[in-house]
């Protein structure tokens, strides 16, 4: 690369930073958030004996599943004002992101708290704890154990996800990067640069994922 190159990156570094720092972690922060929420009470609603609500929940599940995500994402983006809803770029892009982090974690959630022994909520029952009691200081402090590993695999997807938000305006890192690199058509420099940015910050999850299952482990072994 000439020095003309390594200037605008050098130029653009801190942009793409800011970028990361203000929209994509953000984004990926809130959006992760909130449909883990969703995804416990879609999870909960897929394990209910109510076959309506049980099937609602499957469909959600399947819909989400079984489209791209970056349609998801137009759906709500750019269908939705036809229907006279109309959404800012970033809401968007978390409600989006929300919904499709929800069906994925659901089943996660759901096979995660099937995984805990049957025994526990006798045990529960017997010692006069309801349902909401049973689940909510037994059995999901014990499926979250088994849940760290995927759901954090979920995280780190959702990270690189957030790029697609660059196709509904949003200005995170990859759009950051798209419009440093327009006036040039260096894209590959930039390009390169924010990809680098992508990989540090799942490094860091990766890592925070490990500490995370290493003191999980450990109190259970207590």
């Amino acid at each position: 690369m000439d020095s003309a190159t390594w200037e605008l990156i050098r130029h653009n570094l801190g942009p793409m930073l800011t970028a990361t720092v203000t929209k994509t972690l953000p984004l990926t922060a809130i959006s992760f958030a909130v449909g883990l929420v969703l995804a416990l009470f879609v999870a909960l609603a897929r394990m209910s004996a109510h076959r309506p609500v049980s099937a609602l929940a499957r469909f959600y599940i399947s819909i989400i599943r079984g489209t791209p995500l970056l349609v998801q994402l137009f759906i709500v983006f750019y269908a939705l004002p036809q229907l006279n809803i109309v959404i800012d770029p970033f809401p968007a892009a978390v409600i989006a992101f929300s919904l499709n982090v929800g069906g994925y974690a659901a089943e996660v959630i759901r096979a995660a708290i099937l995984s805990v022994a049957e025994g526990q909520w006798e045990a529960s029952q017997a010692l006069g704890l309801s349902q909401v009691q049973t689940l909510s200081s037994i059995i999901l402090p014990q499926a979250a154990r088994i849940a760290v590993p995927p759901l954090s695999n979920t995280l780190i997807s959702l990270v690189k996800d957030t790029s697609l938000a660059s196709t509904i305006l949003v200005t995170e890192l990859l759009r950051t990067a798209q419009l440093a690199a327009a006036p040039t058509f260096d894209f590959f420099a930039l390009y390169g640069v924010a990809a680098i940015y992508y990989w540090v910050i799942c490094l860091i999850l990766g890592f925070a994922q490990t500490r995370l299952e290493t003191r999980l482990a450990r109190h259970v072994a207590r």
